[in-house]
C-alpha cells in the first residue's frame, strides 16, 4: 500500500500558489454554452444504490451512503478529487490564509451560476454556513466548534471570509463539505423559521453538475446535466443519472448483469464481486480506499463500560476467518481507528487476536452482570451481516449471549445519535470524508463529540488532549505522533473492534468510462462519466 506523508498545510501552501490554474474551469463553462441543454434520446447512466435517499437537503445528512445528490447537485469552495485524495479549488479561484490562522478568505469565480440562472454571490457561502451551523444536522459537527454564528462576512460580491474562534489545522480539509444553497431561492421557501429544510428536502437550490428532476424518497432520484455549470463539459458527457434505491444484494447484481443498472457499490460481499468479474458487460474497477471496517462499541452501557468485557468482544472476533475466507484476502488487516494508508497510523501496533481462552479470562474479571447483547448491521451491506453472524459465533463459545438486528441505513444513523438506543454494538465503515486523521479517531473517539460523531460514547481525557492538540497546531510532526497515539490508545482501550481497510471493487457496465475513484464520495461523481 502506499502511504500519504505529505501533510495537510504544506499541500494547501502548493494548492494556493497554483491557484490560477482553476481559472481554466472559466473558459470551458464558455464554450459549454453552446451545448445542447437537453439531448434528443438521453444518455442516462442508472445507479442502483443500497441506501434509500430519504432527503435532499445537502446540509440535513453527512454520509458516504447518501453523498451521490450532495457531490453531483451541489458545488463547494473546493472539493477532494481522485486516489489519493487532493483539494481542489473548485467554486473558489484562490483563498488566503490569514498569519494567526483565524481569517480564511475566498474568492469565488465570477459568473459561476445556479441552477436558476442566477449567479452564486459570497452572499450565498455565508448563508449556507449559517444554515449549517443553525440546523445543527449533517456536517455542522465540523464546523460548530470552530466557527460561531455571524461570524462568515460577505466582503463583496464574490469574496467570504470565514473567522474563526481558534487556529484549525482540519478547516481547510472541511471546506468541501460546505455545499453551497442558492439563499434567495431557500429563503423564499421558508416557513416558520425552518431555514427551509420542508421544501429542500424534496427540491434542488445548488449549481451542480446535474439539475434534480424528480425525487421520491421510496425510489431515488433522477437529475439532468446541467450544460451551464461553471467547470465546463467535454465532448461527451451525460445526459442524465438516476441513482435508485435497490437494497438487496442479489437484485443489485442481476440488475448490472441484464444491464438494467450501470453501476453500483463497490463493497459487495467478494463472491458477489467474483459473480459481476465473470459477466461479459461488466468491468469490476479496483482501487485502494481509505475506509476502515469496524465494529463500534457502546462504552458508556454497562457491561461494555468495563474494558475487560470490552477485550473479551475484541478477542471474540475471528480476524483471520472474516478476512481471509469470507473475504477472500481482498482487504488488509488493520487494527486500528486510522486507515493504514494515512499519516499518523501507528506503526507497531498488533491489534487483538482470535482468542477464546483469552476472551473467557477477560469476562472472568467483568463485575456487571452479563446479559444478551444486540449487535447491529445493516441491511444490503452483506459484510456486516457476515461479520455480526462472525461475531455472535464468537461470543456463543465465549459464553455471551446475543441477538443480531439488520436494519436499514437511514434507521441505523437515527439510533448511533441516540444513547439509548445505540445498538451494544454495530459493524459498519467509516469513509473518507476529509483526507486528514482526524477524519477516523478525531470524529469517532473526541470526547467533544459524543452523541454527533462519537457514536461509541467513549471518553478518555488523554486521547481528548492529543486530539486537541492535533486539530489546532500546524507543526506536522506532532500532528503525526498525536495521532498514532490517540489510536494506539483507543485500540488498546478495546473501544470498538477494529478488523479492516478497504478496496473499492466498483462495478460499472463496459459501456461507460471516465470514471474518477475518490475516496471520498466513493466514486459515485458523474460529471467525468460518460458512455463510449
Amino acid at each position: 500500500m502506499s502511504t500519504m506523508r505529505y501533510g495537510p498545510w504544506a499541500a494547501l501552501r502548493s494548492l494556493r500558489r497554483a491557484a490560477v490554474i482553476g481559472l481554466t474551469g472559466l473558459a470551458l463553462a464558455t464554450a459549454s454554452s453552446a451545448l445542447p441543454s437537453v439531448a434528443e434520446a438521453k444518455n442516462t447512466f442508472i445507479f442502483a444504490n443500497s441506501s434509500a435517499y430519504d432527503t435532499m437537503d445537502p446540509h440535513a445528512v453527512f454520509d458516504v451512503g447518501r453523498v451521490a445528490y450532495r457531490i453531483n447537485l451541489y458545488d463547494g469552495l473546493m472539493r477532494w478529487e481522485d486516489n489519493p485524495p487532493e483539494l481542489k479549488l473548485w467554486l473558489a479561484e484562490s483563498y488566503d490564509i490569514s498569519d494567526d490562522g483565524l481569517k480564511y478568505s475566498f474568492k469565488l469565480r465570477e459568473g459561476a451560476k445556479f441552477h436558476d440562472g442566477s449567479e452564486i454571490e459570497a452572499s450565498d457561502v455565508v448563508y449556507s454556513i449559517e444554515r449549517i451551523l443553525a440546523l445543527k444536522k449533517g456536517a455542522s459537527a465540523l464546523f460548530q466548534d470552530s466557527i460561531a454564528p455571524g461570524s462568515t462576512k460577505a466582503v463583496d460580491k464574490h469574496t467570504v471570509e470565514f473567522n474563526l474562534n481558534a487556529p484549525s489545522a482540519i478547516f481547510m480539509a472541511t471546506v468541501p463539505e460546505i455545499h453551497v444553497v442558492n439563499a434567495d431561492l431557500v429563503k423564499a421557501n421558508e416557513k416558520d423559521g425552518d431555514w427551509g429544510s420542508a421544501w429542500l428536502s424534496s427540491n434542488d437550490a445548488g449549481s451542480g453538475s446535474f439539475v434534480l428532476k424528480r425525487f421520491d424518497p421510496a425510489k431515488g432520484f433522477q437529475a439532468d446535466r446541467f450544460p451551464d455549470h461553471f467547470m465546463g463539459w467535454g465532448e461527451k458527457y451525460l445526459d442524465a443519472i438516476e441513482f435508485r434505491t435497490v437494497v438487496e444484494i442479489n437484485s443489485r447484481v442481476l440488475g448490472l448483469m441484464k444491464g438494467d443498472f450501470h453501476g453500483s457499490d463497490g463493497y459487495m460481499p467478494q463472491d458477489q464481486i467474483i459473480r459481476l468479474k465473470e459477466a461479459e458487460n461488466i468491468e469490476v474497477m479496483e482501487a485502494e480506499s481509505m475506509r476502515i471496517f469496524y465494529g463500534a462499541i457502546h462504552n458508556g452501557r454497562p457491561p461494555m463500560n468495563d474494558i475487560n468485557f470490552r477485550k473479551a468482544l475484541a478477542h471474540s472476533f475471528d480476524y483471520d476467518g472474516f478476512i481471509n475466507d469470507i473475504l477472500s484476502g481482498s482487504v488488509a488487516r488493520n487494527p486500528a481507528p486510522l486507515p493504514n494508508n494515512i499519516w499518523g497510523a501507528p506503526q507497531d501496533l498488533e491489534g487483538y487476536t482470535y482468542d477464546i481462552d483469552k476472551a473467557k479470562e477477560y469476562l472472568a474479571k467483568v463485575k456487571e452482570p452479563l446479559r444478551k447483547i444486540t449487535i447491529g448491521a445493516l441491511a444490503g451491506y452483506g459484510q456486516t451481516e457476515q461479520a455480526a453472524a462472525l461475531m455472535q459465533n464468537g461470543l456463543a463459545k465465549a459464553g455471551i449471549e446475543s441477538e443480531i438486528v439488520s436494519e436499514p441505513w437511514p434507521v441505523v444513523s437515527g439510533k448511533m445519535r441516540d444513547e439509548q438506543q445505540m445498538y451494544d454494538m454495530l459493524f459498519l465503515w467509516k469513509s473518507t470524508y476529509y483526507a486528514d486523521p482526524n477524519n477516523w479517531v478525531g470524529e469517532m473517539y473526541d470526547g467533544a463529540k459524543i452523541g454527533t460523531r462519537n457514536n461509541s460514547w467513549y471518553q478518555n481525557p488523554e486521547v481528548d488532549k492529543l486530539l486537541h492538540e492535533a486539530q489546532t497546531t500546524t507543526d506536522q510532526a506532532v500532528r503525526e505522533a498525536n495521532y498514532a497515539k490517540a489510536a494506539t490508545i483507543v485500540a488498546n482501550d478495546a473501544a470498538g473492534v477494529f478488523i479492516y481497510n478497504t478496496k473499492w471493487f466498483g462495478p460499472i457496465n463496459k459501456k461507460a468510462t471516465g470514471f474518477r475513484f475518490c475516496p471520498i464520495g466513493n466514486g459515485q461523481e458523474m460529471r467525468w462519466v460518460h458512455f463510449k
